[in-house]
């Protein structure tokens, strides 16, 4: 009987000493220079809070990358590993010359032909950067139609994150270019995004890729 009324007393005891403490911190909170420093301190850790977040979205980042990585890897080994193959076995059916018959044959056919009086090489074709260039320059009443709408895109499709900056879509690299906007295609993307050399501006339902 007697441990048990102990027990109760210290019992309560204890709830009085945290009543006790509970509000020693609460008056502690209503003196000015107190609630200066908690103040500080919650400041301070909502910035170690954004912090955290933004070292979780570079984790994500970083491991995103180096998947894509490894996905490119993969598929320059497997191409590698074709052109060994292709190295390897080539077709028994192809004619195989001898190097000294070629060089003869082709020593007989210079004696045998007369000489010819070289042209002048035509002038090259515009690239089809020149192209976009001239586009862009060129007065509205010169154009043609396909010019004239190729002109009305390019002006549309700037914005005003891409002022003053180059930049192309998908529609631009189907039409000026061989390449294919794939998976490897985009697996470059951001392999040049993790490098900071593009990055993407997005509205209007496009993608435009600026070089950075």
């Amino acid at each position: 009987m007697a441990s048990d009324l102990e027990q109760l007393c210290s019992h309560v005891n204890e709830k009085i000493g945290n009543i006790k403490k509970t509000l020693s911190l609460r008056n502690l909170g209503q003196e000015p220079a107190l609630r200066n420093i908690l103040s500080k301190i919650g400041a301070e850790i909502i910035i170690v809070n954004e912090l955290l977040n933004e070292f979780e979205l570079e984790i994500q980042y970083q491991e995103q990358t180096n998947a894509s990585l490894k996905e490119l890897c993969d598929s320059l080994e497997e191409d590698f590993k074709d052109v060994e193959h292709l190295k390897d076995n080539i077709p028994s059916h192809l004619p195989q010359v001898a190097a000294t018959q070629s060089l003869v044959n082709e020593s007989e056919r210079n004696l045998q032909e007369p000489v010819k009086v070289e042209e002048p090489v035509p002038a090259k074709k515009p690239s089809k950067e020149q192209r976009i260039i001239k586009i862009m320059h060129q007065p509205k009443a010169s154009m043609n139609s396909v010019n004239r709408n190729l002109y009305h895109r390019f002006i549309n499709e700037e914005t005003k994150d891409t002022k003053g900056h180059y930049f192309i879509v998908e529609a631009d690299i189907k039409e000026f270019t061989t390449l294919k906007p794939d998976k490897r295609f985009h697996v470059i993307l951001n392999i040049l995004r993790h490098c900071r050399r593009l990055s993407e501006a997005r509205g209007g339902g496009l993608t435009r890729y600026v070089i950075t």
